[in-house]
């Protein structure tokens, strides 16, 4: 259509006070803040750039991206934040992270062991192994103990130690799983919710290890694979925090906002909708953050507590309970022969407070500055204010070598050097009652239009890297018109969008859809 030999659909001309305006432009891009740059945040700000939002995205931590998920920088040795397999039962996910880093991965064979009683047990399970090291009397007591749990299961299953009596008996829940857990989560495994165990070893059973021991786990990528069995996963060449960096880097490059050091404190909200967020630097002024949509992956708590005006006081006393635990690396590095060939091995040890012990080497020999050194990282599982997480790093470091040299790895003169990372908040517990407080919190929060949480603390659900990710996806897609329930991705969930059924109430059983129709 034109007029007076314009076209009037590609110029409108404003009058005002005889002056025409100059050609309209066109909606400018919405714009959202990300809370966090753990994998959850950073691929909520990458997506969302891709499809057009002007995006912000606010980190506490003043140097480094990738939350847990990152690798820390000491000497020219390159360490994690607990270990970080890359492997995921989602194509999508597969190919997002190879199309961040092409050229930078390799393939890592998994081996990791269980120390117990001064003897290293091979897992996943070998039976001869086993056998060997516990002997026959007890290995026959442990065949009969899981004999008799499948002919009187614990019920109602409620407990951690409920879960994992019922599926390996009681004897071996004992040797294997109640030290090591009571050091992760530093509660009595009575007191440890059963959907811990029904995320993190989901399909697992003595049997089902014995079946795998015998035949392998499966390859094919089509076949049901175990998570906690797999013997291959490719991993970055210089270590997770390497693809949060890229990422990072890329969004910045296309013009994307990334502030390190900035927390957030405050979410104002109006009219059931949030509408900025307030943040303040290290030592610097509160800053103000305005935008039409926000996702977040701060601790589900601190969502809760940055809400002003704040949400109902039976909302905030929910948030309140939920518990956290707290961790810290004390990384040695080693001179001499690598000690031992493990990824990383658990310490069920009960005469050390050490929990689990990476071998960064043996993840990729680019981690370590120099050939003849070995970086270790001895994690302690702590809570914040207790006797671990304020002992000085040079006492942690102290108590690390001589723990190191008790278990029998490694001699305390052959540490040259070391380094402690405190991580807050690391793990959401899921201890009794945090399902219903979770609720109490999701129900509220979905009042609010244009806020969506995402990630393992944004959610209080003990996700995985991938897991995380996928949130944040869907999130993005929610920005765009779809309406996928985040709280439907768990830890084995398959990730098909085809798929449709009920929502997931609570997060206890692994859901079979993520969209809520």
């Amino acid at each position: 259509m034109t007029w007076h030999g314009k076209n009037v659909y590609a110029e409108v001309i404003v009058f005002f006070a005889g002056a025409p305006f100059p050609t309209l432009m066109a909606t400018p891009p919405r714009r959202l803040v990300v809370i966090g740059a753990g994998p959850a945040g950073l691929t909520a700000a990458f997506e969302a750039q891709r499809s057009g939002f002007d995006v912000i995205v606010l980190e506490k931590d003043p140097v480094y991206v990738g939350g847990i998920s990152r690798t820390v920088r000491h000497q020219g040795n390159r360490f994690d934040i607990g270990g970080h397999r890359f492997f995921s039962k989602s194509d999508e996910i597969m190919r997002w992270w190879k199309e961040r880093l092409p050229d930078d991965f390799i393939q890592v064979r998994r081996m990791s062991r269980i120390y117990y009683h001064g003897k290293f047990f091979d897992y996943p399970l070998k039976p001869w192994n086993a056998l060997c090291n516990l002997g026959l009397l007890t290995s026959t007591a442990c065949v009969l103990s899981y004999v008799w749990a499948q002919l009187l299961p614990r019920k109602p299953e409620r407990s951690f130690e409920d879960w994992v009596s019922n599926r390996f008996g009681r004897r071996l829940f004992n040797i294997f799983f109640k030290t090591y857990t009571v050091k992760v989560w530093g509660l009595p495994c009575s007191q440890i919710s059963a959907d811990w165990a029904a995320q993190r070893i989901q399909g697992l059973s003595l049997f089902k290890a014995i079946l795998n021991a015998f035949r392998g786990a499966p390859k094919a990528r089509g076949s049901a694979v175990i998570k906690t069995l797999i013997d291959t996963f490719d991993y970055p060449r210089f270590g997770p925090g390497q693809m949060w960096e890229k990422v990072a880097a890329d969004f910045q490059a296309a013009g994307g906002q990334l502030h390190l050091g900035m927390q957030a404190i405050k979410l104002a909200q109006h009219n059931h909708r949030v509408i900025a967020v307030e943040a303040v630097p290290a030592g610097g002024a509160r800053r103000r953050f305005e935008a039409d949509h926000f996702i977040v992956s701060m601790p589900l708590q601190e969502t809760v507590q940055a809400l002003d005006p704040a949400l109902p006081p039976a909302v905030e006393a929910a948030a309140r309970k939920l518990g956290y635990r707290d961790f810290l690396t004390v990384v040695l590095v080693l001179e001499g022969e690598n000690p031992f060939p493990d990824n990383w091995i658990y310490i069920h040890e009960p005469t050390v407070r050490l929990g689990r012990i990476q071998n960064f080497k043996n993840w990729s020999t680019a981690m370590v500055a120099r050939p003849g050194i070995t970086c270790l990282g001895l994690e302690y599982f702590c809570f914040a204010g207790d006797d671990l997480w304020t002992m000085p790093d040079k006492d942690l470091i102290e108590l690390g070598k001589r723990e190191l040299a008790q278990l029998g790895l490694a001699r305390p003169e052959q540490v040259k050097d070391g380094i402690v990372v405190r991580m807050e908040k690391a793990y959401p517990i899921y201890d009794p009652g945090y399902q219903e407080n979770v609720q109490v919190i999701r129900a509220e929060l979905a009042k609010i239009a244009n806020l969506q949480v995402v990630g393992r603390n944004g959610m209080h659900k003990y996700n995985n890297q991938d897991h995380s990710m996928m949130t944040a996806m869907l999130a993005v897609k929610n920005l765009q018109g779809d309406r996928y329930n985040l709280w439907n991705v768990n830890t084995d969930a398959e990730y098909q969008e085809a798929v449709y059924d009920a929502d997931d109430a609570g997060g206890r059983q692994v859901p079979r859809s993520l969209r809520n129709d």
